[in-house]
């Protein structure tokens, strides 16, 4: 089984498993980087790592338009449902569910979590992604912890781990993460995206290769990669 994944820029992602179309943190409307529309979108699915407006993003309109199940924190699938979305799945910082596109389980995530409107959201996560025994990280918007290794140790063939500084990990400490988590392939994210959080993405790939056994992967944005 195929997995397809699209970088949309800053965090968003589609992964196209199978049959199913799965958007992570569809941020669309204002990332000032892809032209897809969240009026046109298709998705099966939604993953949201935290409250935030640039990860929470299009997702409510997504959600009502397409019927998509979105999968969040439980407190971030309670304010969902306050806004008209009737297909959620609460999950929560260490655990597990087996959905229809694979096992995922919700990790640690050191961030903040407040929703758009400011109300409560919970725990900020990660996502782990088990599909067609191929594992994926989405770290969403993290501080550097030495835990990342034992996420690490579950044997990751791709991770994505921000970069931009300011407000999550820089490069430094990306690197330091990638030494640790050990992947096969990486790829920044959550970087230009604000002028607070410029960064050189090329300068970086290269230093993953020089100080870690990990190849990195640039995309641009709506560019794709079969993992």
């Amino acid at each position: 089984m195929a997995i397809q994944l699209t970088w949309h820029g800053h965090s968003a992602f589609r992964l196209d498993i199978g049959d199913d179309a799965i958007w992570i943190d569809p941020f669309l409307s204002d990332n000032g980087v892809t032209s897809v529309s969240p009026t046109q979108v298709d998705a099966d699915y939604i993953l949201v790592t935290h409250g935030h407006g640039d990860h929470v993003g299009d997702t409510v309109q997504i959600a009502k338009r397409t019927g998509a199940l979105v999968i969040s924190n439980f407190e971030i699938c309670n304010w969902l449902q306050s806004q008209g979305v009737e297909r959620t799945h609460p999950q929560h910082i260490g655990g597990g569910f087996e959905h229809p596109f694979g096992y995922l389980k919700l990790t640690i995530a050191h961030h903040g979590c407040s929703l758009p409107d400011g109300s409560y959201g919970g725990a900020p996560a990660g996502l782990l992604l088990t599909a067609d025994e191929r594992r994926l990280y989405f770290a969403g918007d993290t501080g550097l912890f030495y835990d990342m290794r034992l996420t690490g140790e579950e044997g990751i063939d791709l991770a994505a781990l921000p970069i931009g500084d300011n407000f999550t990990m820089g490069p430094d400490d990306a690197i330091r993460a990638v030494q640790l988590i050990a992947p096969r392939v990486v790829m920044p994210t959550h970087y230009d995206t604000f002028d607070v959080i410029r960064q050189d993405p090329t300068r970086w790939i290269e230093r993953v290769e020089e100080e870690t056994e990990a190849k990195g992967l640039l995309l641009e944005p709506e560019e794709s990669y079969e993992v």
